[in-house]
């Protein structure tokens, strides 16, 4: 049963409950629609102009796969401590209105995007088959549950591409899989040893990781994303490896401790990786850096 009886919440909580549900604060990740326009120094008009369509697409088709994924789990997240708070499990949504939510949204961002590029549909359309398969099956699947949350953020990239038409050479894709790869090691790596801490039992598949794997996985993610970098940034943007490779370091300081759980409050709650990111980015768009 849920915490609390749907026939009982009021409609603004309800309301919150829906916006709770669709994640704002994860659409930060979004912003990774803007890597390939960025990479190709590509600035005018009607690039920024797709990659604005692009993020609120996005965000739109995420938010879409985060009210699946709360229908779905709704019965284990109600024996879960914290998870049993969100709203589908409490019982303040429905779980019509939750999958009425994730329909209205998946068609809103395939629309945005078909009106505005074709291509970029067709990319949308696999994230969005491939997130279904792991809300339903996939997540439960050793290894392949790395790979696909990484391939959410590789195919953030790959939109934004095909939606502002930047072409995306293989350096680019290589950058991007690897990196993702290496924030999702370290934030399983970190959830598992948070459990250990706390001593409490890993969920499916998490519990069939060991530290030493996860920690394996991170930095050979990690050794690949920074040397394809310094491979194409080499001699056009090499001042930009300094950045590049201290944001790295600064980012594993946190999964050695335990503390890249959340990836986005790694990020923006961590000044120095901020100033560091800023310092990739100014350099970056400087001209023959």
């Amino acid at each position: 049963m849920s915490i609390t009886s749907t026939a009982l919440v009021a409609l603004p909580t309800r309301v919150g409950g829906l916006v709770r549900t669709a994640r704002p604060r994860q659409w930060v990740k979004n912003v990774l629609v803007a890597a390939a326009p960025l990479a190709a120094a590509r600035a005018d008009g009607a690039t920024l102009a797709a990659t604005g369509v692009a993020f609120v697409a996005f965000s739109c088709a995420a938010s879409a796969v985060y009210f699946l994924n709360d229908v779905l789990d709704a019965s284990e997240d109600r024996a879960h401590p914290d998870k049993r708070l969100r709203p589908v499990a409490a019982g303040i949504v429905p779980e019509r209105a939750a999958l009425a939510a994730a329909a209205a949204l998946a068609v809103t961002a395939l629309a945005l995007s078909l009106a505005w590029q074709p291509a970029g549909a067709v990319v949308l359309a696999g994230y969005l088959l491939v997130n279904a398969c792991y809300c339903r099956w996939l997540k439960h699947v050793l290894i392949v549950d790395m790979a696909v949350v990484s391939s959410g953020f590789l195919l953030r990239a790959a939109y934004g591409g095909a939606m502002a038409a930047v072409p995306l050479t293989r350096w680019f894709l290589i950058v991007i899989g690897a990196a993702a790869l290496f924030a999702v090691a370290g934030k399983r790596f970190s959830e598992l040893a948070r459990l250990h801490a706390d001593g409490l039992t890993p969920r499916p598949p998490l519990d069939q990781y060991s530290m030493s794997y996860l920690r394996f996985v991170w930095q050979a993610a990690g050794t690949v994303a920074m040397t394809v970098y310094c491979l194409w940034a080499f001699p056009a943007h090499s001042l930009t490896i300094i950045p590049f490779g201290l944001a790295f370091l600064r980012y594993a300081w946190h999964i050695d401790r335990a503390e890249a759980g959340a990836p986005e409050s790694v990020v923006f709650g961590d000044r120095w990786l901020l100033a560091v990111s800023g310092a990739w980015v100014a350099l970056f768009l400087a001209p023959n850096v």
